[in-house]
C-alpha cells in the first residue's frame, strides 16, 4: 500500500467538493443553525440572546444528531457504487492503484471535506461567541466540535460500506436513508419500548451498553454527560453509570464505529 496513491485520490475527492461548493454550503448551514440556536434557543422562555454554553451545546447536540449523519450518508453512499455505474471504476483499477488504496483515498477525501465544513461552520460561531466565553466554555465547545467530526466520520464509514455492498445507486441511497432512520429515530424507540413493555426487566442492566451500539447515542452521551446541569436535566445519571461515561472510553467507541465499517468495506471490496 502506497500512501502517495491514497493522498492523490483523497485530494481529488476533497477538491471536487470544494469546486462544486458543497463544503461552503454545508459550512454555511452549520453556521446559520448554530447562531440561531445560540441566540434564540431560549425564546420559548421569553428570553433572547446567548445564555450559557451548556444550554447551547445541548441544543446543538440535538441538531447535529439529525443533520450530520444525514449529510455524511448522502455524501458517501455512492462513493464506490457510483464509480461502478458510471463505468469509471474499471478504468481507475486499471491504473497502478490497488483496491485498498482507492477505497481509503475515497474515504479520507470525503472525510476531509466533511471535517472542513463542520469545523468551518461551527468554528465561525466559536469566533463570534468567544468574547462571551471563558476558557472552560471554549474547551467544552471545541470538544463538541471534535465529537461532531467523529460522528460524521462514523456515518461516512457506514455509507462507504453500503456503497461497496450495494448493487446500484438506487439501492445504496435507499439503504442510506433506512440506516439514518434506524440509528437516529428507531433505535432508541426500540430500546425504550422494550424497557416499558417489560417493566424494566428486559435489558435494564444492559441498557447503557446497548446505547453504545448506536454512534448517535455515543455522541449524545459524550457531550451531555460532561455538562452537569444538562446531565441532570436529561436524567442520564440514573440510566448511565459515570464510569462508563469516560470521555476517552467513548472516544474509543466512536473510533471503533469509524474503523469497523471501513474494515468490512475493505474486506468486501478486495474480494
Amino acid at each position: 500500500m502506497e500512501f502517495a496513491q491514497i493522498t492523490t485520490i483523497a485530494g481529488k475527492e476533497f477538491w471536487d467538493r470544494i469546486r462544486n461548493r458543497w463544503v461552503l454550503a454545508v459550512a454555511l448551514i452549520f453556521t446559520a443553525f448554530a447562531l440561531v440556536i445560540a441566540y434564540f434557543g431560549a425564546a420559548q422562555q421569553g428570553a433572547v440572546g446567548f445564555r450559557s454554553i451548556d444550554v447551547t451545546i445541548a441544543s446543538l447536540v440535538s441538531l447535529v444528531i439529525y443533520l450530520i449523519p444525514l449529510i455524511a450518508l448522502i455524501l458517501g453512499f455512492d462513493a464506490i457504487v457510483g464509480e461502478r455505474e458510471r463505468g469509471s471504476l474499471d478504468l481507475l483499477l486499471s491504473m497502478p492503484i490497488t483496491r485498498l488504496e482507492l477505497l481509503l483515498g475515497k474515504y479520507f477525501g470525503l472525510a476531509a471535506a466533511l471535517t472542513f465544513s463542520t469545523v468551518a461552520g461551527f468554528g465561525m460561531v466559536a469566533i463570534l461567541l468567544s468574547p462571551q466565553l471563558d476558557f472552560n466554555a471554549l474547551v467544552h465547545y471545541f470538544g463538541f466540535m471534535l465529537s461532531s467530526v467523529l460522528l460524521g466520520c462514523a456515518f461516512l464509514s457506514l455509507a462507504v460500506m453500503l456503497s461497496v455492498f450495494a448493487a446500484d445507486r438506487t439501492r445504496a441511497s435507499g439503504l442510506a436513508i433506512a440506516m439514518w432512520f434506524f440509528f437516529v429515530l428507531v433505535f432508541d424507540l426500540l430500546l425504550l419500548g422494550a424497557l416499558v413493555v417489560s417493566g424494566g426487566q428486559w435489558g435494564g442492566e444492559l441498557f447503557p451498553y446497548l446505547l453504545l451500539a448506536n454512534p448517535a447515542d455515543v455522541f449524545r452521551i459524550l457531550n451531555l454527560f460532561s455538562l452537569a446541569d444538562v446531565r441532570s436535566m436529561y436524567g442520564l445519571t440514573t440510566v448511565f453509570p459515570p464510569a462508563l461515561a469516560n470521555p476517552w472510553l467513548l472516544g474509543l467507541v466512536m473510533l471503533a464505529w469509524i474503523a469497523a465499517p471501513l474494515g468490512i468495506a475493505t474486506w468486501r471490496f478486495r474480494k
